[in-house]
């Protein structure tokens, strides 16, 4: 996890924009972006990646961004972008749909088709990119520019992410898929779903898997259990998604932090403490989530 800082206060002010609308760019995706007020200029946006999720913070005098085809036929990014309004007003326009950004509001954004931001005031948001391929909701069309006003459902995912940035790497990264999770379910609701007993059902069973994923023998029934739960209603509510994959990822993801800050730890005891029941398993899950082996990652080979 790295994040880096970034504040116009650092440049002059005639400085101020040009330097801000390439801070944009590294940070999000490539756009164009004017100001709307005479006044000097003034940014600041705090940037932390989490494995290949980012998440930024900023705050901003009133401006306009566009994304054009131009633009995304010169680029290769295809993610989701989640912005949720801490302060301000403004407007986001994609796919024949204009939402209005209030405080507390989430909105979603396709990087891969045109869009529009114009911001009439200073504000500040809360902006989460998450690539394409880490969703299982893999058609946005239905869900952009739909403003989810803020809910206790939304309220949730808000501080699910604000408290992400705070912590350290090995916890965000245990923590993260369970955010991307909850950014799927909002998008079922911006795409007309609303947030049911089954979706908060759901994030419980991701949030008990995230503290017992390292125990042995963790199955349907101990994860009903554990959640108060009957098997029907834990299978009526992860309908669209495979526990035992909920586990194996997860079990994964505690490996690959395992073998990166204990290089020598033997595999056996790698696959043992995150859970697996042995070398082969934990050999066969850590392929099928991550297409390399175990000892290749460990050497760091498969960095590119």
């Amino acid at each position: 996890m790295g994040q880096t800082v970034w504040s116009t206060a650092d440049v002059p002010d005639k400085e101020a924009f040009g330097y801000w609308a390439d801070v944009v760019c590294d940070a999000f995706v490539h756009v164009s972006a004017r100001p709307l007020t005479p006044e000097a200029f003034h940014g600041q946006l705090t940037h932390t990646t989490v494995d290949r999720v980012a998440i930024s913070a900023l705050s901003s005098s009133a401006q306009q961004v566009r994304r054009t085809r131009s633009q995304i036929a010169r680029g290769q990014e295809d993610s989701v972008l989640a912005n949720i309004q801490l302060t301000g007003h403004g407007q986001l326009a994609q796919d024949g749909r204009v939402a209005v950004l209030a405080p507390g509001t989430l909105t979603f954004v396709d990087s891969s088709r045109p869009y529009s931001l114009d911001f009439v005031d200073p504000f500040s948001q809360f902006v989460v990119r998450v690539p394409r391929s880490l969703m299982s909701r893999r058609s946005l069309t239905s869900a952009t520019a739909v403003a989810l006003g803020p809910s206790e459902p939304v309220r949730l995912v808000a501080d699910f992410f604000a408290g992400l940035e705070r912590l350290d790497l090995a916890t965000a990264a245990q923590l993260l898929p369970h955010g991307v999770g909850l950014l799927e379910c909002a998008l079922g609701w911006a795409a007309g779903a609303t947030p049911t007993n089954a979706a908060l059902t759901r994030e419980r069973v991701h949030r008990f898997v995230s503290r017992h994923a390292r125990e042995l023998g963790l199955d349907a029934d101990a994860v009903a259990a554990g959640c108060g739960i009957s098997r029907r209603t834990l299978y009526r509510a992860m309908a669209n998604e495979s526990l035992t994959a909920l586990i194996r990822d997860q079990r994964v993801a505690f490996a690959r932090q395992m073998l990166r800050s204990n290089p020598s730890s033997p595999l056996d005891v790698v696959a043992r403490t995150c859970g697996f029941a042995g070398v082969a398993q934990f050999h066969r899950a850590f392929r099928a989530v991550t297409g390399t082996t175990p000892a290749t990652y460990r050497s760091g080979t498969d960095r590119h």
